[in-house]
């Protein structure tokens, strides 16, 4: 058996009674993160349904599914970080269509007066040329970790242009989708309708197709291919070069 000390912190702590934990994992040539974060739920039952959310970090750096792992590496597991709003922020990548009703919800605060709410489609026709394409489905798929750090990007550049803005839900859908399936949501929140959230919601479909790596294979009745936008980001469009 291979043992590895695990910090925690905040919620996972006061769940765990102790900001340490020892974990045994079965000897293999390559453990991963994946497989400490099972053991982590089987041997301490009382972090069982928060530990599949959490953020794993190893030597101080965050990491993501496949992360290899080794006795002497410092890991440690926590909720989100705390930010600089007490409004609720959720991303996702949904595996299917988009349930827009749940995700509006989970932006409404008792503060809320307004949500400006932008979903796109798939369309089954395309009028191009005098000619109508036929399309069947699409297809999508992202660069997971990647995508979620850029969702994060793009609400903070919300909340930086638009600071009444409240509540902001961002999910890309991946996977199979048909056509009249939502493939993307974008929900802002504020009090009143005249604080940003049209603005706010318009912006961030419009980043989200510059930054965020996601990309679409269009199935037609006359073949498939993928999708590709135009922008090429820049240095500017690095979070660490985001104004704070």
């Amino acid at each position: 058996m291979t043992e590895f000390n695990v910090r925690l912190f905040a919620t996972l702590k006061d769940l765990a009674g102790s900001n340490k934990i020892k974990i045994t994992l079965p000897e293999a040539n390559a453990l991963t993160i994946d497989d400490l974060r099972a053991a982590m739920g089987e041997q301490v039952p009382a972090l069982a349904a928060a530990i599949p959310s959490a953020i794993a970090a190893v030597n101080q750096e965050y990491v993501y599914e496949g992360q290899k792992i080794a006795p002497e590496d410092e890991i440690a597991f926590f909720p989100p970080v705390s930010g600089g709003t007490d409004f609720p922020e959720y991303f996702a990548l949904n595996e299917g269509p988009v349930d827009l009703n749940d995700l509006t919800a989970r932006i409404v605060t008792p503060a809320t007066g307004a949500v400006a709410l932008f979903s796109g489609f798939v369309r089954g026709e395309t009028h191009k040329n005098s000619n109508v394409i036929q399309t069947a489905r699409l297809e999508y798929e992202a660069y997971e970790p990647m995508a979620l750090a850029k969702m994060q990007q793009v609400a903070e550049e919300i909340r930086q242009q638009w600071p009444l803005v409240q509540g902001i839900a961002i999910v890309q859908s991946i996977g199979v989708l048909d056509v009249g399936q939502a493939t993307v949501l974008i929900a802002c929140a504020a009090g009143h309708r005249d604080q940003g959230c049209f603005e706010a919601a318009r912006y961030g479909i419009d980043r989200l197709k510059e930054i965020v790596p996601v990309w679409k294979k269009e199935v037609r009745t006359d073949g498939e291919s993928w999708v590709e936008g135009s922008y090429m980001p820049s240095p500017q469009d690095r979070h660490d070069n985001q104004p704070n």
